[in-house]
C-alpha cells in the first residue's frame, strides 16, 4: 500500500463502522511524485481531464458488467453517464459519474496507490522526461487521478459504492502536499464526484468551451456519454434539419452530450480516417504519437468478432516487465469485460495495443473461462497470424519502416520462436540481424536475404553469439570467413542463444555456430592450405602434446585450427556442449549451467606458435597465455587476473 497506515489523529467511529474523520500522511515516494507532477510537468496540463474521464468511464463499465449478475446495483438508475460542470466565479471544476463508486477501504488503497508495482520506475521516468514537458505517459502508470493536481490547489473526492447504504459515503480531500483527510459522509447517489479548486494560474480551465475542446481532442470516442450544461441557443434561427446534440434533464438543469460516444471499431474501415484511428489509439494508450500500424478486422461466420490492433511507433516503458498488463481489451457486444486479456495475445506480442469485441461470448465470463474457452483460442490464433502477417507485409512494402519497428520490438518478437511453435517459421522470416556484411550494429539483414546471397557451394547459415556486437565483430572465429568473404550473422542479444537453439534450419539450410565443433569447410576448400596444415601438424605434434599436458583439466583438447588467420588461438565448444556465451548468460541470471571444458585451437601459421619451443622452460607460461588470450577474445573474464598480469610480465622480460 502506498499510503501510510498511521494517522495524525484518532477519531470516533461512525455508524457504518468506519472513522468519521482522520488525517493521513502521504508516503515519501508519493510526495516526491506529486512534487514532480505539480512543479515540473507544465506543458500539457490539460491531460488531467482526459485522465479523470477515463477513470469515470472505467467505473461505469465496471458497474455495467457487475449489474449483469446483480441488477440491484443500478439502484433504479440505469442511464450511465459522466457529468462535467464549471463555476467560473469560484474557479472550480466538477467531474461526476454514476459508476461503481468506492467504499472506504478502496479509497484508502486505490486513490493512494500510485504505480503500485513500479513507483520508483515511474518517478525515474518522470525525472528523466520532465525537461521535455511531456506528460502524456502519465496514464501508462495508473496514476491518472493525481494528474488533477497539475491544475488544482485543492481536490475533494466524494464517493459511494453501488449497493451500499447512503451512509457509506466517503469524502477524501487534499492539497497535494503532505497530507490528506478522509471521512465518512451521507451520500444518496452512487458513484464518484471530484471537485477541483483551480490554482489562480490555471483559472482558464473554468471555461466550458476549453473543456469541450479538450473532450473532443482526447475523449470523443469514450462510449459512456459525457454531459455538460447545454449552451444557450444562438440568436439566429436554426434550420429544422440541423443536427442537435442529445440532451437530458437533471436537477432542473438541461445537459447535452458533448462526445460522439460511438464505438469506432464497429464502423466500416472505409468510413474511418487515419486521424480518427490515431485519436482513438491515443485515448486507448495515452500515447500522443500515431501508431506505426493499424490492423482493423471483422470476422463473420460461425463466430463473429471485431479486432482492432495497433502497433506503437515506440516501445512502451514497461516492455521488458513480462508481468505487467497486456494491452488488449475484451468487449462482448460493446460491453467492456477486461482490460488485461492476456489470453488474447501471447507474451511476445505484449507491445500490441487494441481490443477484441466478440458477439458470441457470454457476458459473465471469468478468467478461468477465458483460459479454457476454444473460441478464445481461435480468436487468439487468428489475431497472432494477422499481426505477424501485417508485419510481414510492411517488411516487404517499406523496409525502412519495418526496420524501425524491429529496432523497437525485435527482442520481444524473438521470444516467439520459443513460445509459439506454430508460428516459429513466420517469426524467423520477420527476424533481422546484424552481419559481417551489414551496416554496423544495425539489425537489417533477414534470413531470406542471407540465403539469397550465399555462394552456391555454401551449405550452412553461419552465426556467432557473443556478449556484445563489438566482441562478436572482433572475434578470431571470424577470420577465415572474412578471408573467404563468407557472411556470418553476429548475434549479441541474450535472446539470440535461445533463438538459434529453436530455429535450427531455414530454407533447407542449417544454422551453424562458427564457435562450436569442427568446421566442415567444404565451401571453403583450399587444397594447398590443407596440405600445408597437415605438414605443420605432423611437425608440431610434440608442441600440441606439451600444451595439452600444461592445460590438462582446463581444456578438453588442443588442436590446430582451420578457422584462424591472424590470431594465435581461440576457444571453441564441442559440437554437443553448451557454448561459453550461453553458459555465462545462465550463470548471470542465477541458473545452474553445466560446465563444459572448451577446446583450444591454435594457429600453426602464426609467428608466436612457430617460435614456441616444446622444450622451453617458458612453455607453461606461453600455453596459459594462449588460453587466457582466447578467453578474453570471446568476452569472458579471467578467473585470476593477477596471475595473468604476472605471467605477461615474466614473458616480457624474458
Amino acid at each position: 500500500m502506498i499510503m501510510s497506515s498511521k494517522t495524525k489523529s484518532k477519531s470516533k467511529k461512525s455508524e457504518t463502522g468506519i472513522p468519521a474523520s482522520e488525517t493521513r500522511s502521504f508516503q515519501t515516494e508519493v510526495k516526491q511524485l506529486l512534487n514532480l507532477m505539480i512543479h515540473s510537468l507544465y506543458s500539457n496540463k490539460e491531460i488531467f481531464l482526459r485522465e479523470l474521464i477515463s477513470n469515470a468511464s472505467d467505473a461505469c463499465d465496471k458497474l455495467r458488467f457487475a449489474s449483469l449478475t446483480d441488477k440491484a446495483l443500478l439502484e433504479d438508475d440505469e442511464a450511465l453517464g459522466i457529468w462535467i460542470s464549471v463555476d467560473r466565479e469560484r474557479k472550480t471544476i466538477v467531474i461526476r459519474d454514476n459508476g461503481i463508486g468506492m467504499d472506504y477501504d478502496e479509497v484508502v488503497q486505490d486513490i493512494g496507490t500510485i504505480a503500485r508495482s513500479g513507483t520508483r520506475t515511474f518517478i525515474e521516468k518522470m525525472e528523466a522526461e520532465k525537461s521535455s514537458g511531456d506528460a502524456d505517459f502519465i496514464g501508462q502508470f495508473g496514476v491518472g487521478f493525481y494528474s488533477c493536481f497539475l491544475v488544482g490547489r485543492q481536490v475533494t473526492l466524494l464517493t459511494r459504492k453501488a449497493g451500499t447504504p447512503s451512509g457509506s459515503g466517503v469524502m477524501w480531500s487534499s492539497d497535494g502536499t503532505g497530507e490528506y483527510t478522509i471521512s465518512s459522509m451521507d451520500r444518496p447517489n452512487r458513484g464518484t464526484e471530484i471537485i477541483i479548486s483551480l490554482k489562480d494560474d490555471d483559472s482558464q480551465y473554468a471555461e466550458e468551451y476549453r473543456l469541450r475542446r479538450i473532450i473532443e481532442k482526447y475523449s470523443d470516442h469514450v462510449s459512456i456519454p459525457i454531459l455538460m450544461p447545454r449552451e444557450p441557443e444562438p440568436a439566429a434561427e436554426e434550420s429544422d434539419d440541423a443536427e442537435k446534440p442529445e440532451t437530458q434533464q437533471e436537477e432542473g438543469e438541461e445537459w447535452e452530450t458533448v462526445n460522439k460516444g460511438s464505438a469506432l471499431w464497429t464502423r466500416p474501415k472505409t468510413e474511418i480516417t487515419e486521424e480518427e484511428y490515431s485519436k482513438f489509439y491515443s485515448s486507448l494508450t495515452y500515447d500522443s504519437t500515431p501508431p506505426a500500424l493499424t490492423i482493423h478486422n471483422r470476422v463473420e461466420g460461425k463466430m463473429e468478432y471485431i479486432s482492432l490492433f495497433f502497433i506503437p511507433s515506440t516501445a512502451p516503458f514497461d516492455l521488458w516487465d513480462r508481468e505487467q498488463r497486456h494491452g488488449i481489451k475484451l468487449y462482448v457486444r460493446r460491453i467492456f469485460i477486461s482490460d488485461d486479456a492476456k489470453t488474447l495475445m501471447p507474451n511476445y506480442l505484449r507491445f500490441v495495443r487494441g481490443l477484441v469485441d466478440c458477439a458470441d461470448l457470454p457476458l459473465n465470463v471469468s478468467r478461468e473461462f477465458l483460459q479454457q474457452n476454444q473460441d478464445i483460442d481461435k480468436i487468439r490464433q487468428a489475431a497472432v497470424k494477422r499481426v505477424l502477417g501485417e508485419l510481414k507485409k510492411l517488411s516487404k512494402s517499406d523496409e525502412d519502416a519495418y526496420n524501425k519497428l524491429w529496432k523497437e520490438f525485435g527482442k520481444a518478437l524473438k521470444e516467439g520462436v520459443v513460445e509459439d511453435y506454430e508460428n516459429r517459421q513466420s517469426i524467423a522470416e520477420l527476424a533481422r540481424f546484424s552481419t559481417t556484411k551489414g551496416d554496423g550494429e544495425s539489425q537489417t539483414v533477414s534470413l531470406d536475404q542471407y540465403v539469397d546471397r550465399m555462394p552456391m557451394s555454401q551449405k550452412h547459415i553461419y552465426y556467432l553469439t557473443a556478449e556484445s556486437h563489438t566482441a562478436a565483430g572482433s572475434s578470431p572465429h571470424l577470420e577465415i570467413f572474412k578471408k573467404k568473404d563468407i557472411e556470418v550473422l553476429l548475434l549479441s542479444e541474450p535472446i539470440d542463444e535461445w533463438f538459434v537453439s529453436h530455429v535450427t534450419e531455414f530454407r533447407d539450410k542449417t544454422l551453424k555456430s562458427i564457435a562450436k565443433g569442427d568446421l566442415e569447410l567444404d565451401d571453403l576448400k583450399d587444397e594447398e592450405a590443407e596440405k600445408k596444415t597437415e605438414e605443420e601438424q605432423a611437425a608440431q605434434d610434440t608442441l600440441v602434446q606439451k600444451i595439452k599436458e600444461v592445460l590438462d583439466g582446463t581444456v578438453k583438447d588442443v588442436r590446430f585450427s582451420n578457422r584462424l588467420v591472424d590470431s594465435p588461438s581461440c576457444l571453441i565448444a564441442d559440437e554437443m556442449d553448451m557454448g561459453g556465451n550461453m553458459e555465462r548468460l545462465l550463470k548471470a541470471i542465477g541458473q545452474d549451467a553445466p560446465t563444459a571444458k572448451p577446446i583450444l585451437e591454435i594457429n600453426p601459421d602464426h609467428a608466436l606458435i612457430k617460435r614456441m619451443n616444446p622444450e622451453s622452460e617458458e612453455l607453461e607460461d606461453w600455453a596459459k597465455l594462449l588460453f587466457d588470450q582466447a578467453l578474453l577474445a570471446e568476452g569472458a573474464t579471467l578467473n585470476n587476473p593477477g596471475d595473468f598480469v604476472k605471467r605477461v610480465n615474466r614473458l616480457l622480460i624474458s
